[in-house]
Parts: structure tokens; sequence; C-alpha cells
């Protein structure tokens, strides 16, 4: 699997090296729970304000978010993907949700993973399943970082 990281936005206060070790490994740890293979994954961290021209083009939706996940796997087995990932949407719900930043964006990070792996978010079932499973990979993630 490789994951490939692009800062856009500054993150000052995000250390990225051990940032970018804690994704790989819950990355690993969700797609062996899952039995899927991954290929490559692009994870972009963006303004709002680039989040928004990707989600007008390519989903006709008019506002920001703070993670737009575009899937390119060829074989159901095998993920490729770009994730984008707005640091502006996360700096405020972090406050919003009165968590970190870094766990609010391991969190949306995760969210992305698990959208490629064919969770969905469009119903209210649909949502409690994907806060469920983000809490539970959050949490080992967590518990295997110390």
């Amino acid at each position: 699997m490789i994951v490939n990281f692009l800062f856009d936005s500054l993150i000052p206060q995000l250390e990225k090296s051990s940032f970018k070790k804690l994704v790989r490994n819950i990355y690993k740890i969700i797609l062996k729970d899952e039995n899927l293979v991954c290929g490559t994954v692009n994870l972009r961290f963006c303004n709002d304000e680039e989040i928004l021209k990707y989600n007008k083009k390519y989903l006709s939706h008019d506002y920001e978010t703070d993670i737009l996940t575009f899937y390119y796997g060829n074989d159901v087995n095998s993920i490729d993907s770009d994730i984008l990932i707005s640091t502006d949407t996360i700096k405020r719900n972090s406050i919003i949700y009165k968590t970190s930043f870094e766990n609010e964006l391991l969190r949306v990070s995760i969210h992305g993973m698990l959208h490629l792996c064919g969770y969905k978010d469009s119903n209210k079932q649909e949502k409690m399943i994907m806060r469920k499973k983000e809490n539970f990979y959050l949490k080992k993630l967590l518990v295997n970082a110390r």
C-alpha cells in the first residue's frame, strides 16, 4: 500500500511525520479487517476554497465539506483513490465537537478509508454505522500508538 501526503495548506500545529505514520498504520488495520488490498491512496490537505471547487465540479454541491473521496479502483478488492481534506473545515469541526485538531483530522482520514471500503453516510442509519466504525478505529489507533 502506498499512501502519499500532499499538504497544500499549512498546518503548523501538526507533527507531520507522526501523523503520517498513524494514518498509514490505521489504514493497514482497516484494510486487513475489511479483507481488502490497497494500491495507492493520495491524501491531499487543502483549504475550503479548493475543496469547494472540487465539490462543485464533481458532485454539483455548492458548499464546503470536510472530505471528498474519489475511488479509481478497477478491481473490487483493490483500492486506488484521491482523498481531499479541508483543514479549514477540520479546524471548525474540532471546535464544534470539542476535540483536538489532530484527533478530528485522524477521524476524517479514517472516514475517507471507510468510504473506500464501501461504507456510506447518505442516511441516518449509514451515518450511525460510519460513526461507530470511525470511533472503533480511532480508539484502536490511539491504543496501538501508545
